[in-house]
């Protein structure tokens, strides 16, 4: 038991990315193993779960962050004593990955100096769901590609780029994984 004990560590890990692009639905989905939809959030949720890596158990600190240019000026008040970063967007919205190079890294960077930052595509399920695809192809546009994901996440200095799906359950353990810093590489 003891020795269990000294083997555990608390990692903290900071969530951001748009408004509405699913970044509560993931962090609920894992913590509580139940996925809700539109899950009622507070300014700044903490969940905890443990993740055991290379037979480890780290107990993730997780802090969802809202992404609207409202709370610009409180977000970083989470930022403190981080360990490492999820970047999220929608798959499903073009322009949310446009935002991971416009905003995100940027504001992730000023605050998170040298920190790991894992870039993350929320709601895989809907790449090919026939009304996402239709209403995108309207516009002229398509799904976010798994290539552009990785290209944007080498453009950024990125460890990792992952997909998940908090609908299906799709890739939420794995993108975990990734997350405990101590992690083989």
């Amino acid at each position: 038991m003891v020795i269990g004990l000294l083997r555990r560590k608390k990692v903290k890990l900071v969530i951001v990315g748009d408004g509405l692009c699913g970044k509560s639905c993931l962090l609920h989905l894992f913590a509580k193993g139940v996925f809700i939809e539109y899950p009622l959030n507070g300014l700044m949720d903490q969940y905890s779960a443990d993740v055991e890596v290379d037979g480890r158990t780290t107990e993730l600190s997780m802090w969802d962050t809202p992404g609207q240019e409202d709370y610009d000026r409180l977000r970083p008040l989470v930022y403190p004593d981080s360990h490492v970063i999820l970047i999220c967007f929608k798959i499903d919205t073009p322009d949310s990955l446009d935002n991971v190079m416009e905003k995100w890294i940027s504001e992730v960077t000023h605050f998170c100096l040298n920190l790991p930052v894992i870039l993350v595509g929320l709601r895989k399920d809907l790449r090919r769901d026939p009304r996402v695809i239709e209403e995108l192809r309207r516009t002229s546009q398509r799904p976010t590609t798994p290539e552009e994901g990785v290209a944007v996440a080498l453009k950024i200095g990125a460890q990792q780029y992952l997909e998940c799906s908090a609908r299906t359950g799709e890739g939420v353990s794995e993108l975990f994984q990734y997350a405990d810093p101590r992690r083989s590489k």
